[in-house]
C-alpha cells in the first residue's frame, strides 16, 4: 500500500467528505498497463467487488456513467435501455478528461465536472463494501454501495454482458 500523496484530495474525496459519506481511501502504486483485475489482486481484494467507471454517450450527444465490475464488459444495449436511449457508445478516451475532469484509469463516479445520469451494476448490492476509483490513478475508495449510489445520484441495474 502506497502512502497518500501530499495533494491527494480529489473532487471525489472532497464531495464525499462534504456530504459526510463514510469511505476509506486506499493508495497503491499503479503500473500504467495494469488491468482492474490485476490491481484488485495486487491489493488482496475480491475482483468481483472492484468496479470500474465507464462513460458513454448517446447518438444525441448525451452522456451517461456506468459502474460495473472490473472483470465484466458493459452491455451497451442494456445500458441504453436503462437510460431510455436508442443507442449508446463508449466515450472516446480523448474526450474523457475534458468532459469529466478525470483521466482513463482514474475516473470516479463521484465528483465529475458535471453530474451525469449514473447507474451501478446490481451486483454491487451483493457486497457490504465495494471499491471504485477515487479520482486519480493509484487511489481507490472503499465504500458501501448504497452510499456510493447516494453520492453519485445513481440507481442499480443489470448492466453486464
Amino acid at each position: 500500500m502506497a502512502r497518500a500523496p501530499k495533494d491527494h484530495k480529489t473532487n471525489a474525496l472532497r464531495e464525499l467528505d462534504a456530504a459526510g459519506i463514510p469511505h476509506e481511501e486506499l493508495f497503491f502504486d499503479a503500473e500504467p498497463t495494469m488491468t482492474g483485475e490485476e490491481i484488485a489482486r495486487s491489493q488482496g481484494e475480491d475482483p468481483d467487488a472492484v468496479f470500474k467507471t465507464l462513460v458513454t454517450e448517446s447518438g444525441a450527444g448525451e452522456h451517461f456513467v456506468c459502474v460495473i465490475p472490473v472483470d465484466c464488459g458493459l452491455d451497451l444495449k442494456k445500458a441504453a435501455k436503462h437510460f431510455g436511449v436508442k443507442k449508446m457508445e463508449m466515450l472516446p478516451m480523448k474526450k474523457l478528461l475534458p468532459l469529466t475532469g478525470y483521466v482513463h484509469g482514474g475516473c470516479s463516479p463521484v465528483g465529475m465536472k458535471k453530474q451525469f445520469p449514473t447507474v451501478i451494476d446490481e451486483t454491487a448490492s451483493l457486497f457490504d463494501e465495494i471499491y471504485v476509483s477515487g479520482g486519480r490513478i493509484g487511489l481507490q475508495l472503499c465504500i458501501c454501495p448504497g452510499d456510493l449510489a447516494q453520492a453519485a445520484e445513481a440507481d442499480f441495474a443489470d448492466l453486464t454482458e
